[in-house]
């Protein structure tokens, strides 16, 4: 294994279980909108790539529009901790890793972000939080990674990206950086490469002790 400064996280299927929130969400809208109800794991599925990107999947084509975003985003916030928690083993992994600098690096936008964390009581430890809104480009695009690497001065060949989803893993191969994708979150690799892997949160602090 080699010497790691920075560990950079995604927040959503990572470090937190916001499955069951987040779909109900996607429901709370598609109801507001006299729509069916989707089936939690589709409504999962169109998770990642952020808020305007979720919204227009779990719509009907063509039906879309900014404000449907905002309404989504309101009625995720009224619920935004019913039911998210910390994944088991990752407040163990961020103690642990205390010395090393820990950000997070999510599409999630960044007020919502900052109100998971604080929540959670899981802000403390992290450097620095970056959200899908808070640069011109989220991931998959490497800047959100590239910034954070650099303002904590924290090289690539020193660094690692850790996520659930593709987004995370063309964003870190982009950047230069190794990954780990976490088989436990709800999003999938695809075709997208990747350094190492976990099954279960718990298997980070094996990986790297």
């Amino acid at each position: 294994m080699k010497e790691i400064d920075g560990f950079f996280f995604d927040l959503d299927g990572t470090l937190v279980d916001s499955a069951r929130d987040l779909a109900a969400a996607v429901n709370r809208l598609r109801v507001h909108l006299d729509l069916e109800p989707l089936a939690e794991q589709l409504a999962l599925s169109y998770v990642g790539d952020g808020a305007t990107r979720l919204v227009q999947r779990a719509l009907p084509e063509g039906v879309y529009t900014p404000e449907h975003r905002a309404t989504f985003l309101q009625l995720y916030a009224e619920h935004l901790l019913d039911h998210t928690g910390i994944f088991p083993g990752i407040e163990a992994f961020l103690d642990r890793h205390q010395d090393k600098v820990l950000a997070v690096v999510s599409n999630k936008p960044y007020a919502l972000a900052l109100d998971l964390l604080r929540g959670l009581n899981l802000l403390e430890p992290f450097a620095l939080v970056l959200g899908g809104d808070s640069l011109a480009e989220k991931k998959p695009h490497p800047l959100p990674l590239t910034h954070a690497m650099a303002t904590l001065n924290v090289s690539p060949s020193r660094a690692v990206m850790i996520g659930d989803h593709h987004t995370d893993l063309y964003c870190a191969q982009a950047a230069g950086v190794a990954s780990c994708f976490c088989h436990y979150g709800f999003g999938i690799a695809g075709e997208a490469p990747y350094t190492w892997s976990v099954q279960q949160p718990q298997d980070l602090l094996a990986l790297f002790p």
